[in-house]
């Protein structure tokens, strides 16, 4: 097939200057040997280092391309062997709040979800953790030996420093370990790999997350954390989802702040993920958190106070809080039972739920319990 058309599209369409008005799409090739194909063809026209040519981002992953198209300009395919679709903003879900100035030994939720009982047995020894967010703060002293080193997928030489603050708090609730003097997260030996694909506003685009995907599996993470949503169905974010599942690596997603009843975000809404909503300290679903019967299961989220950049703290609420716990239980059951895979997961976490309190509390789910999560573990042989 000739992938000329194609080429010359993407030629006229592809912006180089990053401050011209236009809105960020991605282009997917549906067989694999036209995207090889593409890629050679592309990169002997537009040889890497060259920036006088036109701008694209390669999407290995979902064999697909992203590029800026100007406001204005056709959009119609040359080529019925693609697909185009928009490479829309997604956004971290928390709210800030004020906080002590210091936070000292075990936080409430993961006192509340039964994780220091079980560190006897597990503490996330080795489990390699994926937290696609805005970085981490690698000189905040209660992670300083929970972290590898990660990638910055907005500026490739340097660290995924943390500019934000919310993957900070992703972070120590999943594994700070600094008992004497600061906070102890879930699994205090587990390994955080920092993924940055969100800039300082918390923001992010689909291809940032695909590329932060296509770099868990390839450097083989036992788990990904997505504390992040959007309104909107992607497949190309499907595709990249699809492909974490099968490589065998669970997804922990938030549902969302918007106190729906029959909706999540996406990703969570995909049933390749384990949907996660927000609990109070009553064991009640939070007044901000999505729920029904698209959250897999809850966990606490109500002013959760974790690390926070500079060495401090802060306070923060929303299903992001959430998922963080989850992530963490789940790298205690890994370090108990590795090799375990996303569907075995999710069926011992359904197993094995604490039951919401409130008159309307859904019945088919719960909030994660993380001694029933192992006495279930045990139960499956």
């Amino acid at each position: 097939m000739d992938l000329s058309p194609v080429l010359r599209w993407l030629e006229e369409r592809a912006l180089t200057a990053p401050d011209r008005q236009g809105v960020r799409c991605m282009l997917r090739f549906r067989h694999p040997r036209d995207y090889r194909r593409f890629v050679r063809e592309w990169t002997a026209r537009h040889p890497p280092g060259r920036p006088e040519g036109p701008a694209i981002r390669l999407l290995p992953l979902i064999r697909g391309v992203s590029f800026m198209l100007p406001a204005g300009r056709p959009t119609g395919l040359p080529w019925a062997g693609c697909a185009l679709e928009p490479d829309s903003r997604i956004a971290v879900h928390g709210t800030v709040r004020s906080a002590p100035a210091v936070e000292q030994g075990i936080p409430w939720g993961v006192k509340q979800i039964r994780a220091p009982m079980a560190w006897r047995l597990t503490t996330g020894y080795r489990i390699k953790v994926g937290v696609i967010d805005t970085g981490v703060d690698f000189s905040h002293p209660d992670l300083r030996h929970s972290i590898s080193r990660g990638i910055n997928l907005l500026a490739r030489s340097m660290l995924p420093h943390d500019d934000n603050g919310h993957g900070t708090h992703i972070a120590g609730t999943i594994a700070a370990a600094n008992q004497l003097h600061g906070m102890v997260g879930v699994a205090p030996r587990a390994v955080i790999h920092p993924v940055k694909a969100f800039d300082h506003n918390g923001s992010a685009y689909v291809s940032d997350i695909i590329l932060g995907i296509e770099w868990c599996i390839r450097n083989r993470m036992d788990i990904i954390n997505m504390s992040f949503g959007m309104k909107t169905r992607s497949r190309a974010l499907l595709a990249a989802v699809q492909n974490a599942w099968r490589a065998g690596i669970i997804i922990v997603a938030s549902s969302g702040n918007d106190a729906k009843r029959k909706a999540i975000d996406y990703p969570a809404r995909f049933p390749q993920t384990l949907s996660v909503g927000a609990t109070t300290r009553m064991r009640r679903i939070a007044p901000f958190s999505n729920r029904g019967s698209l959250v897999d299961i809850y966990a606490p989220g109500d002013k959760i106070i974790s690390a926070w950049l500079r060495g401090k703290y802060n306070e923060m609420s929303g299903t992001s809080m959430s998922t963080s716990h989850v992530t963490g239980a789940i790298a205690l059951l890994l370090a108990y039972r590795p090799g375990l895979s996303p569907a075995e997961i999710k069926e011992i976490l359904r197993n094995s739920m604490n039951p919401l309190r409130g008159a309307k509390a859904p019945k088919r789910t719960g909030e994660i319990d993380v001694m029933r999560m192992l006495a279930a573990a045990d139960r499956l042989g």
